[in-house]
């Protein structure tokens, strides 16, 4: 009986001990000669029997069969379980089984040489057993029963490794080692080489961009703060210097990459993991880029075999140590971020691409645009057609030549887009490469005029597109239109005043005392309004931005700076302020056709110009009233600053506040 029993812990039943699927293992009921107690003993070893069955089961159906197993990553098992983490956790279950084979050899030699022993040294022998089996067994049902996949195995195995019992610790701790060498294994491929070996979409990298947590902010509460229906949630973006809905701009071809938080485990911080992203998509960039090996060489500075020597060093090590781990993910991602700083800054002339931006985005070439916008006005007043672009193009051209911007490298660059009614269906094979899809306005609704339509499209050269990416670029282009709204209005007004200078010989009446005071204070309030954009917000923060950059050697330091400086851009030209955007879009209306009622009508004004005028002074009166009350209330928020200075612009001399902010009559 005790070579049966043997046998029946070895996962082969006879008739003493027979095998039932619900059960498992038990002694037969009907035999007279085994005691009560015995029969308990014996049960109570079938139980360890059972859970070694189902161990053995569960390795051979997920590692028995090679060929099969390769399959696996796109037909999975019955169980629906599949993947290479699997059969490293099987691999590492299978090894913890050696011990408890090794003894049952041990007892069925003793029994050979002392026929005498009793079933109790059997039950002595494997009491280590008793208390392992069971614990480990929770894991092996939770992975089948919850269908844990992928790199969760590890954090599976983690979680019942942190009990209080030694030999359960120390085994699913030699488990989760197994485990880890898989996981060190595409850490390697994906860190060194750029490779992301996940058939089976279990590693904590993957291919395309992330979920985004759009749900979690909609559901924040909406506090409103009582200032013009600025909410708390937009107030908490403006502080937290967050950028519009990034992702959802982005171009797969891009922003290739991304977390699967969901795999991570949770020793591993958030931090690591994006550190390690950072690495595989840069190395992965040069991999791809057939120009990589003349221009740039080896991102890694040739030390591969160096790093792949420390994962595998510590693949080697017992336990997983996070500060060795996270050490060496900042030793590769500085040498990484150091090589991109170096390719960047001084091989592809990142300060001159800044200034190029600048210059062409942010207006900082302001003659050109000057130019621009008298070549541009009458064809772009009108709603745009299919040929406005190609127009408007010539004009940005002419004015380019026309202020000795003959740079034959950077124009072709550079290309002015329509966004009219009707092109998305002719665009739809695609942009050009490297540039920015013009802003979406509605595909109901065609853009009112040729302006609101315009955009800025700027072809970036390699390797600055992943710091210029079509969501960068489009951020830069809201900021464009807005700059070029305002310089625009602030042309119209100073042609007004040109108007008004040919015909201040001539006998004024009352109405035009009032048309030209209203132009003034106009005038003053966009003059304000644009240096304000130019002094204050433009030119501080590029001056802070050359700085940073200037003071790094780390690109994830310059990428993070530049993030800084265009959600800056974003918040202090109250972009991200809707009340206060808003209502400066109001008065810059109010401007543009105050001066269309001048240029319509350069003599006096009629009963009907009159009743026009009337209508725009009582507007302007009421946004610049507004406007005023707004920069006025939010003082005390952390957001006042801004709003502070534009207001210390506006009213330098008390002007404003003397007369009740109120500007036009």
């Amino acid at each position: 009986m005790i070579h049966e029993l043997l046998l029946a812990l070895s996962g082969y039943p006879g008739t003493i001990f027979t095998w039932n699927k619900r059960n498992g293992l038990q002694v037969s009921q009907d035999l007279p000669f085994l005691h009560p107690s015995e029969t308990s003993v014996l049960n109570r070893l079938c139980k360890m029997g059972t859970d070694y069955v189902r161990f053995t089961e569960f390795t051979e159906q997920h590692t028995g069969h090679v060929h099969q197993q390769e399959h696996y990553s796109s037909q999975p098992s019955q169980s629906g379980l599949h993947g290479i983490y699997l059969r490293a956790f099987c691999t590492g279950l299978n090894s913890m089984l050696q011990p408890y084979r090794h003894a049952l050899l041990d007892l069925e030699k003793e029994f050979l040489g002392d026929p005498h022993l009793s079933i109790s040294h059997v039950n002595y022998m494997l009491e280590q057993f008793q208390l392992l089996f069971p614990s480990v067994m929770v894991v092996v049902e939770t992975i089948k029963s919850q269908k844990i996949h992928g790199c969760q195995i590890l954090e599976t195995v983690y979680k019942h490794s942190c009990g209080g019992l030694p030999p359960v610790r120390m085994a699913l701790e030699k488990i989760l080692a197994v485990c880890h060498g898989v996981m060190y294994k595409q850490l390697a491929a994906w860190m060194l080489h750029g490779l992301l070996l996940d058939q089976s979409e279990e590693f904590f990298v993957k291919q395309g961009p992330s979920a985004g947590g759009a749900t979690a902010a909609q559901e924040e509460e909406e506090e409103d703060l009582g200032i013009g229906g600025l909410s708390g949630k937009q107030l908490r973006e403006l502080q937290d210097l967050r950028l519009i809905e990034e992702e959802n701009m982005l171009a797969p071809s891009l922003q290739q990459f991304s977390l699967r938080v969901e795999m991570l485990p949770s020793y591993i911080p958030v931090r690591v993991a994006e550190k390690i992203l950072f690495v595989g998509e840069s190395v992965q960039m040069f991999e791809n880029h057939n120009q990589s090996p003349s221009r740039a060489g080896s991102i890694l500075k040739h030390q591969e075999d160096m790093f792949a020597a420390e994962l595998h060093r510590l693949k080697q090590q017992p336990l997983f140590s996070l500060v060795d781990f996270e050490n060496l993910v900042d030793g590769i991602r500085s040498t990484v971020a150091e090589h991109l700083w170096t390719l960047m800054v001084e091989e592809s002339d990142l300060l001159g691409q800044l200034k190029i931006i600048k210059d062409f985005y942010l207006l900082g070439r302001g003659e050109l645009y000057q130019v621009f916008i008298d070549l541009a006005q009458h064809m772009l007043k009108t709603p745009p057609s299919a040929v406005t672009e190609h127009d408007v193009n010539v004009a940005f051209q002419q004015a380019a030549h026309k202020v000795l911007l003959d740079d034959d490298n950077l124009l072709p660059l550079l290309h002015l887009t329509i966004d009219y009614q009707g092109k998305e269906s002719k665009e739809a094979s695609g942009n050009r490469e490297g540039t920015t899809p013009p802003q979406e306005t509605s595909p109901r609704e065609a853009p009112p005029t040729g302006w609101a339509a315009l955009g800025l499209a700027y072809k970036v050269q390699w390797p600055l597109h992943i710091l210029f990416t079509p969501a960068v670029l489009e951020k830069y282009n809201v900021v464009f239109r807005y700059l070029l709204s305002v310089r625009r209005v602030q042309s119209e007004l100073q042609h007004c005043w040109a108007l008004q200078m040919q015909r201040k010989h001539l006998k004024s009446n009352q109405m035009d005392a009032v048309k030209w005071r209203l132009r003034n204070h106009m005038a003053f309030l966009v003059d304000n309004l644009q240096y304000y954009l130019q002094v204050d917000v433009l030119e501080s923060q590029f001056s802070q931005l050359l700085q940073q950059i200037n003071s790094t050697r780390d690109f994830e330091s310059i990428r993070l700076a530049h993030d800084h400086f265009l959600s800056n851009l974003l918040a202090q030209s109250f972009i991200l302020l809707k009340p206060v955007f808003h209502c400066l879009n109001e008065i810059l209306d109010l401007c543009h056709n105050f001066c269309s009622l001048v240029s319509q009508n350069l003599g006096p004004l009629d009963e009907r110009g009159a009743a026009q005028l009337d209508i725009l002074v009582k507007g302007f009166s009421r946004q610049s009233f507004l406007l005023f009350k707004i920069l006025s209330s939010v003082r005390n928020h952390q957001i006042n600053s801004d709003l502070a200075q534009l207001l210390l612009r506006l009213d330098y001399n008390k002007y404003y506040t003397q007369a009740g902010g109120t500007l036009g009559r």
